[in-house]
């Protein structure tokens, strides 16, 4: 099927939208520091079942604009994104799947507006409620109080993250994707970085990359964040005080729609949760369908095995 991209107004941010296939809407939503050539083994197949696939570049990466002021990525602002994207291109409707940070931005999208997204799934990051207080707050005592380095303190500060990553974008890039891939081996985070040392500071540039990543992709992704910068996509971990003052009158409630969850088991972003991530999804998702972990698979879900991936996801899409 032909691939396309299409833009979208929402306010005054236009946002580009790589679609494909005809039918209800998927919105595919990525992460950090992705874009939406994250979904590129989705799309065809997606698409095929019966769908229009649709993945967004976030506001701030690739083809979207990209505001300068930080509270311009606020979720609110994001949510308000993918509404004007599911009016726009869903008729009002959308199943929202999101990865990493779209994770987030996905789960809270369908808790806040449950008639426009009818179903909802996450890859990586789990959906646990709104909390009882800014993640940010939390990091602090648990990381940055006791001496040590927690990458989301790290970009607190405007500028500093962006300076790091922006002097090397192919370098910053092949360390981040491979020290969090399945394919690194054990340790390959340093576990004993301490607070004041840069993101990127004794993460491995493998030889050889991995062959989920091909030469051609790492070059897209290199292209598009030298086109972007990494400002944007940095002020949506520097919003958690906003996000939390907005989500706070959703924290009784729950989501009800049709919900889908997907991680590697080697995920290091999962494992920051603990181990009973399921029974307290169960409690905030009363209709989780599937919880399912890949072996050998790091961060990176649905680049790493698509296979996989897609097969969960087209079961899951079948059944709603």
């Amino acid at each position: 099927m032909d691939r396309q991209f299409n833009h979208v107004q929402s306010g005054d941010i236009r946002l580009r939208v790589a679609v494909e296939g005809e039918g209800p809407l998927v919105l595919m939503v990525h992460g950090w520091p992705e874009s939406w050539y994250s979904w590129r083994h989705q799309m065809g197949p997606i698409a095929q079942a019966g769908y229009t696939a649709a993945a967004l570049d976030v506001r701030g990466y690739g083809g979207s604009d990209r505001p300068h002021p930080v509270g311009a990525y606020d979720m609110q602002s994001i949510v308000g994104d993918l509404q004007a994207v599911a009016d726009r291109l869903g008729g009002g409707r959308a199943i929202l799947v999101g990865h990493d940070w779209g994770a987030p931005i996905v789960w809270n999208s369908a808790l806040v507006d449950p008639v426009r997204f009818t179903a909802v799934a996450g890859l990586a990051i789990p959906h646990l409620g709104v909390g009882k207080a800014p993640f940010i707050d939390i990091a602090r005592k648990l990381f940055t109080d006791k001496g040590r380095f927690f990458y989301q303190i790290y970009i607190q500060d405007e500028g500093v993250a962006e300076a790091e990553l922006e002097a090397d974008v192919r370098g910053g890039l092949r360390k981040l994707y491979y020290v969090l891939s399945g394919d690194a081996p054990a340790g390959a985070w340093p576990g004993d970085k301490v607070h004041g040392d840069t993101l990127t500071h004794r993460l491995i540039d493998p030889e050889v990359f991995p062959a989920w990543m091909s030469a051609a992709d790492l070059d897209y992704f290199v292209s598009e964040f030298e086109g972007s910068g990494f400002r944007g996509p940095f002020n949506r971990y520097r919003n958690f005080h906003r996000d939390f003052a907005w989500l706070s009158q959703f924290a009784e409630r729950r989501i009800e729609q049709p919900s889908l969850f997907v991680s590697g088991a080697q995920d290091m972003a999962l494992k920051m949760f603990g181990h009973d991530v399921e029974p307290r999804m169960r409690e905030v998702l009363s209709d989780l369908r599937g919880y399912h972990l890949i072996e050998d698979c790091g961060h990176w879900t649905q680049q790493e095995k698509p296979d996989e991936v897609n097969a969960l996801l087209l079961d899951w899409l079948s059944r709603i």
